[in-house]
């Protein structure tokens, strides 16, 4: 199969309109010309039809006025002449049978147009035929009184010239030629102002958009007086770019806190390799430097590995519903699993939150690592129905939160006595809230709870 040739798709392609309203207009103009054409061929042909259909009327007519100055009575057929048939005459032929008994003075017996009338008047009945040898013209014939036995049908042919309807028919199509022209291209010019001006919202919106800082700018793509549909696509434009700012301000966060919490691992790392470079050291001494800068690189790595979580499960957060007990039950079988001291969960069964099973387990880990982390003996998580949720408190029996601190428990990276043997970088709390919060719940620190330390999610009931 022949493919199209490189130089012919080139051109079309160069043709093709590029902007929407060209694109808009074209198949305007295009749809209309269809609709043109056909309408132009179809009016035309009935104008044609119906001219003929006037000229072979007024030929029939002509011919039963001929018709009835022919006397068939007798044998042979005579023509009763009557006065002032001479216009009558014109254009006319008389035939008994196939004997010619009279034609007009300009169309002799071997004529093309005579041999013509001859062929309908032999056939006989009501014909019609058109001869372009000399011109458009029309026969007709019409049978002249009734057939009687043993003699031959007597007929008249008449002759029009059908040039001023051909004519008439010329200037029709012209006419209605120019008529397209004309509603095309004012098809087009208004297809194309039409368009233009219902794009020009769309126009002002790319301009603001260019303009704009997705960031910085408090804008709106949505506004009144609007078409509904560039309403609605402002209105998405609008939650897109909200989406945008939300993803850029977290972030902005996420690197502050990496650049916060990771400048003391390096500090430290920073400070052991100057002190140890400053002199030799003993064999004990550079070990416990590799120990101290070791202990700052796992920090680290603790740190980026929360925050990247963090941001993870921010970033996929979505719809769903948890079973409580079923799910802080798996958690307590696989901190069992892991050698953690035990974990005590109760509540009545058959509580459902509002979360995803994923995101109630990264809730609440923390809470319960940082309770085992600090808990004399036992860690209970408790389980209620509030009256818009599901409550979970997580209590130990440690030392708890000195009052001083309690300000500043959920500020990233802040610990209340990082000496104290236990580790941790300071993010588990954070964390909890920060993903509390992203599913409409909350973390609180219970105060009133002694001895130790409770923390108490609230969740959204599923």
């Amino acid at each position: 199969m022949n493919s199209v040739p490189p130089r012919l798709f080139a051109l079309a392609s160069c043709c093709r309109p590029r902007t929407l309203r060209g694109r808009l207009s074209l198949v305007a103009l295009t749809t209309a010309a269809l609709v043109m054409v056909i309408l132009t061929v179809v009016f035309n042909t009935a104008v044609r039809h119906h001219l003929q259909q006037q000229a072979d009327d007024e030929l029939r007519t002509r011919a039963a006025a001929v018709g009835a100055t022919v006397d068939t009575r007798h044998n042979p057929v005579r023509v009763l002449e009557t006065s002032d048939d001479a216009l009558l005459d014109t254009n006319v032929w008389i035939y008994a049978g196939t004997r010619l008994i009279e034609h007009p003075a300009s169309a002799p017996a071997g004529a093309a147009i005579t041999r013509t009338a001859a062929h309908l008047a032999a056939h006989g009945g009501k014909r019609c035929a058109a001869l372009e040898a000399e011109g458009p013209i029309r026969l007709c014939t019409e049978p002249v009184g009734a057939a009687r036995a043993g003699a031959s049908h007597t007929a008249v042919v008449t002759a029009m010239d059908l040039a001023p309807y051909r004519a008439s028919a010329d200037t029709l199509l012209i006419a209605s030629l120019a008529l397209d022209g004309t509603v095309l291209a004012c098809t087009y010019v208004l297809t194309r102002l039409a368009v233009g001006r219902a794009l020009r919202p769309v126009r002002a919106m790319t301009e603001q958009a260019t303009e704009w800082s997705v960031v910085a700018s408090d804008q709106r793509f949505g506004g009144t007086g609007r078409p509904v549909e560039l309403a609605r696509l402002g209105a998405s434009l609008d939650e897109l770019l909200d989406r945008i700012r939300a993803v850029l301000r977290h972030e902005q966060q996420l690197t502050r806190e990496l650049s916060h919490e990771l400048r003391n691992p390096l500090a430290r790392i920073t400070a052991e390799l100057d002190w140890w470079q400053a002199r030799r050291r003993s064999t004990s001494e550079t070990r416990a430097t590799h120990a101290s800068i070791a202990d700052a690189a796992e920090s680290m790595r603790t740190i980026c590995d929360t925050l990247l979580d963090d941001a993870r499960a921010t970033a996929q957060t979505v719809p769903g519903t948890a079973d409580v007990m079923a799910e802080l039950r798996r958690l307590r079988h696989r901190l069992a699993a892991a050698g953690k001291p035990a974990v005590t969960v109760t509540g009545p069964d058959a509580l459902v939150a509002g979360v995803p099973a994923t995101l109630l387990e990264r809730i609440v880990s923390p809470l319960v690592d940082n309770a085992l982390r600090y808990a004399r003996r036992c860690v209970d998580v408790r389980v209620s129905q509030e009256t818009e949720g599901v409550r979970v408190e997580v209590v130990d029996d440690g030392p708890g939160v000195p009052a001083s601190f309690a300000a500043d428990l959920f500020q990233p990276g802040r610990r209340a006595d990082p000496e104290d043997g236990h580790g941790g970088a300071g993010l588990g709390l954070p964390l909890a809230r920060r993903l509390a919060r992203s599913a409409g719940g909350e973390v609180t620190y219970n105060a009133d709870h002694t001895p130790g330390a409770g923390f108490v999610v609230s969740l959204p009931a599923g």
